[in-house]
């Protein structure tokens, strides 16, 4: 094994000199990594894109909501919804990339259509007969067809099509005609719409997240945690864990592949982003292996906080998603070295000085930079993308 040096460095915040040169050559862009799945770290990607093609983003693939669900119900599946807007926001919309591909997986069929039209349309897309598929050539329309034949034919006269994303279900037929395996698909789907990163799931696994609250109840489902699509939680979480099922208590593990253990080892920067704290977050902490290879990361690890409201931070403060964070990693001790080095916040919001203090005795620095979208209290996401390729 070579020897790693540890090399110290004056930051400046933003860095011009690294930033022109990222602008300048981002097919050679930095290795920033993030845990995230859903759609909030989805307008930074898309900013990331100017300046680094090597961003790399592992995705929770144990959601149990929106339209992918009920692909999940119907095959036993991983979530792929997140996993399908993440490599959206990552391809290539220049005219260099594929337009034509990229509408057609972008797609979604009526929210409030007829079932009957709804399957007639699919039926049209999966004979190759659909306005969407015209402009495809040949050889790479047979391929889409033919994984969308797959789906069709796998469903049954249950199956809701109204919203459905196209996307999920070119991934769907994609998964059955691999063996019930992701990773194929993922790969094909990242080159077809030439995704300017990487994207996989932390897991090939089709398990679900579940929670344990401050006051006894388990909650199993990731749907049932961020008061989207059911009522918020009202009791703290506790922990979260996985599970076999979605309607039985039966915790379970996996452990991640060598190939994301080395993405996670082997990145420039490690960041975790905002999005919904447990269930997008830090559930792509909970596999096997993931901790360790953090931990055996000598490169910057950077934590953004969310800026709105999160019902999963219940009972959180500042400090609170710090130690919570720092102990997902560690299994228990606040032990930073390794795990945390830097929390940014945007200057111009009233953080704790007292949380901010415990953090830096933690032995995470404090970082203070602007970083908000006009008077919203909204990312920029140029800025964020400026910033971290700077700490790199």
């Amino acid at each position: 094994m070579n020897p790693v040096a540890t090399i110290w460095r004056r930051l400046q915040l933003p860095d011009p000199v690294r930033i022109r040169r990222c602008e300048t050559m981002p097919e050679l862009g930095p290795k920033i990594l993030f845990f995230s799945g859903g759609s909030a770290l989805n307008k930074i990607s898309r900013a990331l894109k100017n300046y680094t093609h090597n961003s790399i983003h592992l995705v929770t693939p144990f959601d149990s909501g929106g339209s992918s669900s009920h692909l999940r119900n119907a095959f036993s599946m991983p979530a792929v919804g997140d996993l399908r807007s993440r490599l959206m926001a990552l391809a290539d919309e220049t005219v260099l990339g594929q337009p034509e591909i990229y509408a057609l997986f972008d797609y979604r069929l009526a929210k409030k259509g007829r079932i009957s039209e709804l399957r007639q349309e699919l039926a049209n897309l999966a004979a190759g007969q659909h306005s969407l598929m015209a402009p495809i050539t040949g050889p790479m329309r047979q391929l889409i067809c033919t994984q969308l034949s797959v789906t069709q034919a796998h469903i049954d006269e249950a199956f809701d099509l109204r919203g459905a994303s196209v996307g999920n279900l070119i991934i769907a037929g994609g998964y059955l005609n691999n063996q019930q395996q992701l990773d194929p698909i993922v790969f094909l789907f990242s080159r077809l719409v030439k995704v300017l990163g990487e994207v996989q799931t932390i897991a090939d696994v089709a398990l679900h997240l579940a929670a344990e609250l401050d006051d006894g109840r388990i909650i199993i489902g990731q749907h049932r945690l961020t008061g989207k699509e059911q009522v918020a939680i009202t009791s703290p979480i506790k922990r979260i864990f996985l599970n076999e099922s979605l309607t039985v208590h039966r915790p379970t593990h996996c452990e991640i592949s060598r190939d994301r253990y080395e993405l996670i080892e082997m990145a420039d920067l490690i960041c975790y982003p905002p999005g919904s704290f447990y269930s997008s977050v830090l559930v792509n902490l909970l596999p096997m292996g993931v901790a360790s290879a953090i931990q055996a990361n000598p490169s910057p690890k950077v934590y953004l906080p969310n800026l709105g409201v999160d019902p999963e931070q219940m009972g959180l403060t500042l400090l609170g998603q710090v130690e919570q964070l720092i102990k997902s990693i560690t299994g228990g001790p606040l032990a930073a070295q390794g795990v945390l080095d830097y929390v940014i916040l945007d200057e111009s919001l009233a953080w704790s000085l007292d949380e901010q203090m415990a953090i830096k005795a933690l032995g995470v620095q404090v970082i203070s930079a602007s970083l908000l979208q006009g008077q919203k209290k909204h990312y920029d996401e140029e800025a964020v993308a400026q910033l971290l390729v700077s700490l790199v």
